[in-house]
């Protein structure tokens, strides 16, 4: 596969998700995670993940002093998993916001895309990790169960890649 469809295939494993769970440093040195909706409608040229988050709220302060975040999706009915290491900031752009605004996020936002407090959060992925299985449960189980009387490990169990990007 080449870079482009490597970086095709993580965002079709991301969109087929939609939730991440966005992972952050807390003031008080801990991780902190929170479930959000990916904004975007495709992968941009500069790599970014977008999110809207009220600018009042926990994370925005947090990314503030400490960028470095991961974003992790998992889709275990697809057997699909990704984590994505990357830098977050605040974006101001009305123009972006519209783009991105849907009804779904008129629920968190009720005052819509001009409602001060949404912010859009953005994350500028420089690597990514996804695992990707295309058989069956039946064929998953099956190799696992040869590998344990074989004592090897499971051979062919999907696609992993990892990806460094910006």
């Amino acid at each position: 596969m080449t870079a482009s469809n490597d970086h095709q295939k993580l965002f079709d494993l991301i969109k087929e998700t939609r939730f991440g769970m966005f992972v952050h440093r807390h003031h008080d040195g801990l991780l902190h995670s929170h479930p959000l909706t990916t904004q975007n409608k495709s992968i941009d040229e500069g790599a970014t993940l977008y999110f809207f988050v009220p600018k009042d709220g926990e994370i925005v302060r947090n990314v503030a002093a400490d960028n470095a975040v991961n974003v992790s999706y998992a889709n275990p009915d697809k057997d699909s998993y990704v984590s994505i290491a990357g830098r977050a900031s605040l974006l101001e752009d009305q123009a972006k916001k519209e783009e991105l605004f849907t009804p779904m996020a008129k629920a968190w936002f009720p005052a819509g895309v001009t409602d001060p407090n949404l912010g859009l959060l953005t994350v500028h992925i420089d690597n990514a990790e996804f695992w990707d299985v295309d058989d069956s449960k039946m064929v998953q189980i099956f190799k696992m169960m040869k590998a344990a009387v074989t004592g090897d490990t499971p051979k062919d169990m999907g696609e992993h890649k990892k990806l460094n990007i910006g």
